[in-house]
């Protein structure tokens, strides 16, 4: 009686071995591939080296800053509907160039995508609790990035000079953007203490440096653009009739 022939295992496919990188032998390939990496370190860093010399000497003390119309806010979250400590530290500045005189009007730029999340509003009901009018307040209810508010404080809102309010390590890539987008800037950098969300925002930025070149070449639309709004010129309307 014959054996039954059981069935050939399952044959297991060969995971194909990658060759290892070999490097140059030669003198010459030597210096290729080390000219080549020192090539790829220089553009890696271009963005940030432009975003760091783009300010010159536009960056100001709340002190020294030039008087100037307008002030612009940009948004850095909310924390249960109400301004993050980074966001709050932004909004003193600006109520204090306010109260001293070297600005007549805040715009407050941030996100309102969703229903439940709104900046500008929370912006302007701290604003108004420290000292700000509310006459004096414009929103921008599509500042979805730094280059989103720049463009549109141009060209929705009509401002052609302001104060820039941030922290220390986003002011720069925001007056370098403003600049590109027509806006006559000046940067008011807010010192916060140095904790993990600081580092965060300071590492962020070096990544955040490419975005900001390529708008700055390109010069995208904003996300949503929108009519021409009036709100700047009438508050500034309004302060000059007081």
């Amino acid at each position: 009686m014959r054996r039954p022939r059981l069935p050939k295992p399952p044959r297991v496919p060969r995971v194909p071995r990658w060759a290892r990188p070999r490097l140059p032998r030669t003198r010459t390939g030597q210096r290729r591939a080390v000219q080549a990496v020192m090539a790829g370190c220089v553009l890696g860093l271009l963005p940030a080296t432009w975003m760091y010399t783009a300010p010159g000497d536009r960056l100001r003390t709340a002190a020294d800053v030039p008087r100037t119309d307008v002030a612009v806010v940009f948004g850095a979250g909310l924390w249960q509907g109400e301004p993050s400590p980074y966001l709050a530290h932004r909004l003193d500045a600006a109520a204090e160039l306010y109260r001293s005189g070297r600005v007549r009007v805040v715009l407050v730029t941030g996100d309102n995508s969703r229903e439940d999340y709104d900046e500008p509003d929370a912006m302007r009901t701290y604003l108004t609790e420290h000292g700000v009018p509310d006459g004096r307040i414009v929103s921008d209810y599509a500042g979805f990035d730094t280059w989103d508010s720049c463009v549109r404080a141009k060209k929705i809102f009509g401002v052609d000079e302001a104060v820039l309010i941030s922290q220390g390590f986003h002011i720069r890539r925001a007056v370098a953007l403003c600049q590109e987008a027509g806006v006559e800037s000046y940067g008011v950098g807010v010192d916060d203490v140095h904790d993990v969300t600081w580092y965060y925002g300071g590492a962020r930025e070096v990544v955040a440096a490419g975005k900001a070149l390529v708008d700055a070449v390109f010069e995208p639309d904003p996300t949503f653009l929108g009519p021409r709004e009036p709100g700047v010129e009438r508050a500034l309307a309004t302060a000059a009739g007081r």
